[in-house]
């Protein structure tokens, strides 16, 4: 059976008598037009490899298998493996199902060497973790094109001076160029979540930090922005303190929420050259 003569979304989810379970997070993105404006926006095509995690009933999965490249879904929820079977049988080689957990699974692995392209309507309850795992991890992905919640999607692309600007947008901007690329309202899912959804671009930086840099990174943004109403020299006591500020070049009196993605690398240089 081609993908075109598969029943739709909808169909196939009654099919099997399956519904989106709160525990996992998930809400249903039926509309294949959204979900291959997605895989166009991935800029992905024939003869690319594609890591999908959570791929559900398998509307993404569709339109990704559509545009040529070879799919690999990660899938926790055992209930969809009949109706993703049926989906494997229509790609002809296309699509491989993997069904273990995100957080844990060993992304370079399923790489087997291969430049990997992240492509993902991520679940909800797991989104952050899932994107920390693969910005600061020892694999680096070709690209990653995520849907998360609007507030975190603006927390990931947010400047310095922004209410959401902060730990992750720090940690998302040195390590990738990161723009917000699609807005999805909550009423295109099924059931539609409290909250409206964004897709957002992520493409590794040439000049990604080192894994020494990005771990001084990780530290020093949990300090500054755990407490990031206090002035520098009080958030980075324990790291060093006003010294440590004044040597990266930066003021003492200033707060977390105004330093700029640079100011934040200028510190992590200033702490491992103390070390």
């Amino acid at each position: 059976m081609p993908l075109d003569d598969l029943p739709t979304l909808r169909e196939a989810l009654e099919a099997h008598g399956l519904w989106a379970k709160k525990s996992f997070g998930q809400h249903f993105l039926l509309d294949l037009n959204i979900t291959r404006k997605i895989a166009r926006l991935a800029e992905v095509g024939d003869g690319d490899l594609v890591i999908e995690v959570g791929p559900g009933p398998g509307g993404l999965t569709r339109a990704l298998v559509e545009t040529g490249a070879r799919v690999v879904a990660v899938e926790k929820d055992e209930r969809f493996r009949p109706l993703l079977e049926e989906v494997v049988q229509a790609a002809d080689g296309g699509l491989h199902l993997v069904f273990d957990d995100a957080v844990t699974v060993d992304e370079a692995a399923l790489a087997q060497g291969r430049p990997a392209h992240l492509v993902s309507n991520l679940p909800y309850n797991v989104g952050t973790p899932l994107l920390i795992k693969w910005l600061t991890g020892p694999w680096t992905p070709a690209s990653l094109t995520l849907m998360f919640q609007k507030e975190v999607a603006d927390r990931i692309t947010a400047p310095a001076g922004d209410d959401a600007y902060g730990r992750l947008g720090v940690i998302a901007q040195a390590t990738c160029v990161a723009r917000p690329v699609l807005d999805v309202p909550a009423r295109a899912f099924t059931p539609p979540p409290k909250v409206d959804s964004a897709v957002v671009r992520l493409e590794p930086r040439a000049d990604r930090p080192s894994p020494e840099r990005l771990d001084a990174l990780q530290k020093l943004t949990a300090a500054a922005f755990g407490q990031r109403r206090k002035m520098l020299r009080s958030s980075l006591k324990v790291l060093g303190g006003e010294a440590l500020v004044m040597t990266a070049g930066l003021d003492p009196a200033a707060r977390a929420e105004v330093i700029p993605v640079h100011g934040f690398l200028a510190l992590a240089d200033a702490w491992l050259a103390q070390r």
